[in-house]
């Protein structure tokens, strides 16, 4: 998404008040200029120190590494007990737990599960364990995207509510 092209916070926008405050010029006097919080600016004008152009762009708000997710093949261990005994979170942790000696909470067995679409137990075969139905989710290409949502008033409800709460036919 384009922005205003003399905005204060595009990437050319922050390049100039960068070049002013190496000038010379106090970071608090351009900030103000600008109409943005000296915290800010020293924010940006430290980035662009570090890294120069490449640190005025935009960032993804994505996490680079997730040192808590649970580990792989304690996942896959999850995922196989699910589908031989189709217990619960929190009997599938208790089950780690004695079986094979890990510890892990029953909320994240119950991540691991709704990750893996085998939260339902509906949606598994119960002979076999495998999927019934194909999960079908709305996702995004890459986490932290925004979301886009249309709200539209189509009718004219009055406050309180319409002809079904008020029995009122429409006039």
């Amino acid at each position: 998404m384009a922005g205003h092209p003399d905005a204060p916070l595009t990437p050319e926008g922050l390049h100039r008040l960068c070049e002013r405050i190496d000038a010379g010029r106090p970071i608090a006097h351009v900030a103000a200029e600008a109409g943005i919080s000296r915290r800010c600016l020293a924010k940006w004008y430290a980035r662009w120190c570090a890294h120069g152009e490449n640190g005025l762009a935009d960032h993804s708000s994505r996490a680079a590494t997730s040192p808590a997710r649970t580990a792989e093949d304690v996942a896959d261990l999850i995922e196989a007990l699910r589908r031989q005994t189709e217990h619960r979170p929190a009997r599938l942790a208790a089950d780690l737990k004695r079986l094979h000696g890990i510890t892990v909470a029953p909320a994240t067995v119950h991540r691991v599960l709704v990750r893996r679409g085998l939260n339902r137990l509906r949606d598994l075969d119960p002979p076999s364990g495998e999927q019934l139905r194909e999960v079908i989710r709305y996702e995004h290409d890459h986490p932290g995207e925004p979301v886009h949502v249309d709200i539209n008033k189509f009718g004219r409800i009055p406050a309180g509510g319409g002809w079904q709460a008020h029995a009122r036919p429409w006039h």
